[in-house]
């Protein structure tokens, strides 16, 4: 499993022109599954994202976590962070998960994060999104 996590102030997708998830401040989540990812991978890193402490405090110290400050997350499937771009000029997306299998991880890591009591809007797995934010830092993690 793969994850490229942005603190934002506001993101948002579209699809065909209709938004179909929007938050304010919180993590815009880029969510990839791969060959072998399992459900206990999901819920590992959802726990490491919910209480990653990532928002500065009142003196300007990282030391806040997404609770604290009331934040959301805006979960986006994207298997393309499995490219494999070492041969030639077209990336392979050989080791992502099979669709059927990457949506039910997917939407497994948007129940459990919910299930935590998380604010969680959602992209649209398979369509062509559109995603808008404004990164706050910025701030990106990549966590596998």
């Amino acid at each position: 499993m793969k994850i490229v996590l942005q603190r934002v102030t506001s993101a948002s997708v579209t699809v065909d022109g209709n938004v179909c998830g929007e938050i304010g401040c919180g993590y815009l989540i880029l969510f990839g599954a791969g060959h072998g990812d399992t459900e206990e991978q999901c819920r590992r890193l959802a726990d490491k994202i919910i209480g990653l402490r990532i928002f500065s405090d009142e003196n300007g110290k990282i030391n806040r976590s997404l609770a604290d400050v009331g934040g959301s997350l805006l979960v986006v499937p994207q298997f393309t962070l499995y490219a494999d771009c070492r041969k030639g000029n077209r990336p392979n997306f050989i080791q992502a998960a099979k669709p059927e299998t990457a949506n039910a991880l997917y939407e497994y890591f948007v129940a459990y994060c919910r299930s935590k009591g998380q604010n969680v809007e959602t992209g649209c797995f398979g369509a062509d999104m559109k995603v808008s934010l404004l990164n706050d830092g910025p701030f990106t993690l990549v966590l596998e």
